[in-house]
């Protein structure tokens, strides 16, 4: 079964070349472009995977965060901060709020794509320790 990827970005063309690339992986991906839509589309779609934009109108990407990590329905799935926000401050509250990554703008496709997998192998692998 396709793992599910939610990309959450207000940068229309983030989405699209995030989109392409991880479909091209397998993938499935389906796209939010504010925080308000994002929580709407996590509760509908329930992705095994969030990449989260910082800088969005309406609600940005740590007030999201922060609400996902506060409901049992959505604490335990993993977030990929992907943003320009490049300080170090964010990079650490990003981190400290139990996001599973930080990559900053501009960004390498690759790298994405192997922070993606670590997350699923740990998952997979904290999975088959369970049973």
């Amino acid at each position: 079964m396709k793992k599910k990827i939610l990309v959450v970005d207000d940068e229309i063309d983030i989405v699209d070349i995030v989109k392409i690339f991880l479909e091209g992986k397998g993938y499935e991906v389906v796209c939010a472009y504010n925080g308000e839509d994002a929580l709407k589309v996590i509760k509908k779609e329930r992705p095994d995977l969030i990449i989260l934009d910082i800088l969005m109108p309406e609600m940005d990407g740590f007030d999201v965060c922060r609400k996902l990590k506060s409901e049992k329905e959505t604490m335990f799935i993993p977030i990929i901060f992907l943003t320009a926000k490049d300080e170090l401050a964010d990079k650490w509250k990003g981190l400290f709020m139990g996001a599973f990554g930080y990559i900053t703008k501009p960004f390498e496709e690759e790298n994405l794509l192997d922070k993606i997998e670590k997350i699923f192998e740990q998952s997979e692998n904290d999975q088959n320790n369970e049973n």
